[in-house]
């Protein structure tokens, strides 16, 4: 009985460890993106504003990628494969930070 009570308390460590970490990875992307955000407005506004603006048609042309119905007899082209991974990535992204950063102060 002993054993088991053992076994529970490490595992409920090991998880608050380890969401604990998560949390902190999470806290530090966001304040990476923030400071990314406010270094490239800083140094060219129009560029951060074409930047986003690029990177949006990135995001929806993966999107458009990933949901679609696949074609017959013709396989991803790179431009594709490129789209849909970076949605894929940031979509990703989004969600570890919509889970875990909420759970930080840094907000």
């Amino acid at each position: 009985m002993a054993k088991g009570i053992g076994e529970f308390l490490l595992e409920m460590v090991g998880e608050a460890v380890a969401d604990l970490i998560l949390t902190l990875l999470a806290c530090a992307l966001l304040a990476c993106l923030v400071l990314i955000a406010h270094l490239s407005w800083s140094f060219s506004p129009r560029l951060t504003v074409a930047g986003a603006g690029l990177l949006s048609l990135v995001l929806a042309h993966g999107a458009w990628r990933t949901f679609r119905d696949p074609t017959k007899g013709r396989g991803r082209r790179r431009l594709a494969a490129v789209t849909t991974a970076v949605f894929t990535l940031t979509a990703s992204t989004g969600l570890f930070l919509l889970l875990y950063s909420t759970g930080c102060d840094c907000l």
